[in-house]
């Protein structure tokens, strides 16, 4: 009796009055112990009340109802598809909305409908992609500081392949520990991009010598992640850089010589074919033709299948005697490229890489040198 007195005050009140009554009523619903009756009554009158011609009473409405996981679907689905206002309370907070609904929303919405989807207090993996996938740059920094969001590994990698570009989407994922290491790769590379993309930095330096400068960074970043990722994120690495162009031989030599061996291992298994366990052997104990021809099934020229072969039997020397295996392969194997007659292209570049990693280590030394002298002197 008193919900239909109260749909009949409905139709003379104000607007303002029948604000107050709506919030009251959802307010009821949502705190008190009502009886199959009332409370279908209830449900009744809200649902009336959908269809108020004032955006104040579904407004007052919606904030109402907004946290009750008790609401009806009905009244919360259509108050999430009323105009903004009424809808971004139930967006943002109602536990009555599944994981469907937010995607659903998320996809014909408008970005401050995402951008109230990706502030919520629980945001799972299905509707992270979902952002991921279509958000703006702005509700995607507003998803990377959500810490209740959870990033599968391939949302993180879409947001970088979409938005890596934009320095502060770029910065929020580098700082996350959950990275993968190829996505990591991806974002360092865009990073370069953009340092090499500065006309004043090419203007400084010059175009060409700035690319030049970038992949050697890139690649030097590249190897020093081969180093501290796991079996699953090698080979992830090792197909990311294949994808992208990145396996060349100077990547591949830079990585033998600076002891990457199970990356280094990886990437033969990829670019050959063979099975990891065959790879493996062959890179332990196998002899100087077994080791050529599986360089050599990896696509390596004739020309250097030698020079990967005496960098790999340095590295066994070196791994037997339990030294570290890049102090001095680099060194090694500089002579010895610098006595062939090396063609322009893959073989010249090697030499030229192998040069450049002995002279780092050299300065690296002389700095190591040089602050224990220091720490003897003090």
């Amino acid at each position: 009796m008193i919900i239909q007195a109260f749909l009949r005050w409905v139709e003379t009140a104000k607007a303002g009055d029948r604000a107050r009554a709506a919030s009251a009523l959802g307010r009821a619903y949502a705190s008190s112990e009502m009886n199959t009756l009332d409370r279908h009554a209830a449900e009744m009158a809200m649902t009336f009340l959908l269809d108020d011609p004032s955006p104040k009473v579904r407004i007052a409405l919606a904030e109402a109802i907004a946290d009750c996981p008790l609401i009806p679907r009905a009244i919360v689905i259509s108050l999430a598809e009323d105009q903004p206002e009424a809808a971004f309370a139930v967006i943002a907070r109602s536990p009555v909305l599944t994981d469907m609904d937010l995607v659903d929303l998320a996809a014909s919405g408008t970005p401050e409908t995402r951008a109230v989807i990706a502030a919520r207090h629980a945001i799972s993996r299905p509707v992270v992609a979902a952002i991921a996938e279509i958000g703006g740059e702005d509700e995607v920094l507003i998803l990377l500081e959500n810490p209740a969001a959870e990033f599968s590994q391939r949302a993180l990698k879409r947001l970088s392949e979409r938005l890596g570009h934009v320095a502060a989407v770029r910065n929020y994922l580098l700082d996350r520990s959950d990275l993968p290491v190829d996505v990591r790769h991806m974002l360092v590379e865009k990073v370069g991009a953009a340092l090499s993309g500065f006309s004043l930095v090419q203007a400084a330096i010059g175009e060409r010598r700035v690319e030049r400068i970038t992949r050697e960074a890139c690649d030097s970043v590249a190897v020093g992640m081969a180093g501290s990722a796991d079996a699953a994120e090698v080979s992830a690495l090792v197909e990311h850089l294949r994808v992208s162009g990145r396996l060349t031989p100077a990547f591949l030599m830079r990585a033998l010589c600076s002891g990457r061996i199970d990356f280094f291992a990886a990437a033969i298994c990829d670019l050959s074919g063979l099975a990891e366990k065959r790879v493996r052997s062959v890179l332990s104990n196998g002899r100087i033709h077994a080791v050529r021809a599986l360089f050599e099934q990896a696509g390596l020229a004739r020309d250097i299948s030698e020079q990967f072969a005496d960098a790999l039997f340095l590295w066994r020397k070196d791994n037997h005697q339990g030294g570290p295996a890049a102090t001095s392969m680099s060194a090694t194997l500089l002579p010895r490229l610098r006595r062939l007659t090396l063609p322009e292209g893959a073989a010249s570049g090697l030499a030229e890489m192998v040069e450049k990693l002995s002279i780092a280590e050299q300065r690296q030394s002389a700095r190591e040198y040089a602050l224990l002298a220091a720490r003897e002197a003090a």
